[in-house]
């Protein structure tokens, strides 16, 4: 048995840095989908059709934030940083637009808030795994 927990946590360990940087991957395109359809109108655009208006408060300014870190999270450059802001700004966004609206997620409309506020809240505090443009261009995780 002894042998088994421990091949289990050997495999695990070796997996891990790959795992998590299939998540920041798939989280920072995402992220950025979100803020190129508010700010450009593609993929269906913002609430279903069209752009934000530039410069117009909290869209637009969220939609710079999404395509900016979600770039950055996906390529692994700045990703700690990028990640805590994305993780902030969309906190901000649930609690300042889908909480007004009912006390749950499932209630208000805010689900894709909650669930990107802790999904790079989790890629800010464990890094980028591998594959990350950081490590390349400067050696660390």
């Amino acid at each position: 048995m002894s042998q088994l927990v421990t091949t289990a946590r050997t495999t695990t360990d070796a997996v891990r840095p790959h795992l998590v940087a299939l998540h920041r991957v798939v989280v920072g395109l995402l992220f950025a989908c979100h803020g190129a359809a508010s700010l450009f109108g593609v993929l269906g655009g913002a609430h279903g059709g069209g752009s934000i208006k530039a410069g117009t408060w909290p869209g637009w300014y969220a939609a710079v934030i999404q395509l900016v870190c979600g770039i950055l999270v996906l390529l692994g450059l700045g990703t700690r940083i990028a990640a805590l802001l994305a993780s902030g700004s969309m906190a901000y966004a649930y609690f300042s637009v889908h909480q007004e609206n009912a006390l749950f997620p499932l209630q208000n409309g805010g689900e894709p808030a909650v669930l990107f506020c802790w999904a790079f809240l989790l890629i800010a505090a464990l890094g980028p795994g591998s594959y990350a443009l950081d490590g390349k261009l400067f050696g660390r995780r």
